[in-house]
């Protein structure tokens, strides 16, 4: 007897900010249900409510297809999953490019819902429809969790960049010469030293008595205090950006303590991922880099192969070539901070092992920039994590 393909029931989702709207229909191409619900407990389970009810009628098994998973989605994607329920991420990019193939005559919210259960039907016989549907791979919690923290850990960095850079330019501009009295203006003795007052001018008549019980501030460092207070000077704006010194100080302060917080969650996570243990063992792949990277891949079972990591991470140019014109593109699938994260531990692992260094040095004398060199030898560690990644082998530098 012929083999006959077991019926499956396919969801797809149009996600939005407050409604999402839901097509339902089988693997046949019949469609069985159209609505929307709102972003909220009452809608989930009527979601949840709907689909089980055909899933009992026809003893079939449940695909979900939606757009922006792990965006405006969440939590809903999370509570699919709990149910076992395979889950795909509609691509935005490639969903683009199939419409522009295959165009419709209107869009709506249900139109678009309809169309991914296009997708799903397609999916088997259309490699372009099979682009757009990614099935979402189970991904282990320590790294969901890293993903979570070195996100916000970014985040926080980036915060206190922007302020240190201002509260530079506010010194410089409200009393010239006080940031000679340290060589980074982020050095925390000299932090807690702009943040003892809110009136910069009281700081130029702080006794050595009183500086001396500044946190980090020793004899050292309050002679140059002492130094420029003989010579201090303050701009006619100092009443108005005195008090917003005062309070940058105060925020780059309790940033410092919330990244450190998560600096000592982040390691401990680092112990229980796989991913970041094996990361770890490459010379010059530090922990912030590592936890990063395993929280941004999630898992190796995402990636068909290495061409398709190496996308990912931002180390492969696609093919951009007509004619007798050779070319590259930059790739618009790259995960920007697992790239950035890469970037930073490829350029200290070659300083470390000398195979590295000379490729690097090679690609420099071909003409090549310092970000094309790291890009070209991040090109080949990717080959070589994604086969540790694959196989739980740690690395082992080649002894000569």
């Amino acid at each position: 007897m012929p083999f006959v393909k077991p019926q499956e029931i396919r969801v797809s989702v149009d996600v939005g900010c407050h409604q999402h709207s839901i097509a339902i229909g089988l693997s046949t191409g019949e469609l069985l249900d159209e609505f929307d619900i709102e972003h909220k407990s009452s809608g989930f389970k009527s979601f949840f409510k709907r689909i089980e009810h055909w899933e009992k009628h026809y003893k079939a098994s449940v695909s979900v297809a939606m757009e922006g998973y792990n965006g405006y989605a969440r939590p809903l994607d999370r509570l699919i999953r709990v149910r076992n329920y395979r889950l795909y991420n509609i691509n935005n990019l490639k969903l683009a490019r199939f419409k522009e193939i295959f165009p419709g005559a209107a869009k709506t919210d249900p139109i678009d819902a309809r169309k991914g259960l296009e997708l799903f039907q397609l999916s088997d016989q259309l490699p372009l429809a099979k682009g757009v549907l990614q099935e979402i791979a189970s991904t282990p919690k320590e790294n969901e969790h890293l993903k979570r923290m070195t996100r916000r850990r970014r985040r926080l960095v980036n915060e206190r960049a922007s302020i240190i850079n201002a509260l530079q330019s506010d010194l410089q501009a409200v009393s010239p010469g006080i940031t000679e009295i340290t060589k980074d203006v982020n050095n925390m003795w000299f932090i807690n030293f702009l943040s003892s007052s809110p009136d910069l001018r009281k700081l130029a008549r702080k006794r050595r008595s009183s500086l001396l019980k500044i946190r980090g501030v020793g004899k050292k460092y309050a002679d140059k205090i002492e130094h420029w207070q003989q010579q201090a000077f303050f701009s006619d704006e100092i009443d108005i950006v005195s008090p917003m010194i005062h309070e940058d100080g105060l925020r780059i302060i309790e940033l410092n303590e919330n990244i450190k917080q998560l600096n000592a969650h982040i390691e401990q996570l680092n112990d229980r991922s796989e991913i970041s243990t094996i990361l770890r063992s490459i010379p010059g792949f530090g922990t912030t880099s590592c936890a990063e990277i395993a929280g941004e891949i999630g898992t190796i079972e995402r990636f068909a192969g290495e061409s398709s990591l190496a996308l990912y991470l931002g180390m492969a140019a696609l093919d951009n070539s007509s004619g007798s014109h050779k070319g590259s593109k930059k790739p618009k699938h790259v995960n920007t901070r697992a790239k950035a994260a890469l970037m930073v531990a490829v350029d200290r692992h070659r300083k470390l092992v000398p195979e590295s260094q000379r490729y690097y040095d090679k690609k420099r004398n071909e003409g090549k920039k310092h970000n094309q060199a790291i890009r070209s030898l991040g090109r080949h560690l990717t080959r070589v994590i994604y086969k540790m990644l694959l196989n739980g082998n740690v690395y082992e530098v080649k002894k000569l």
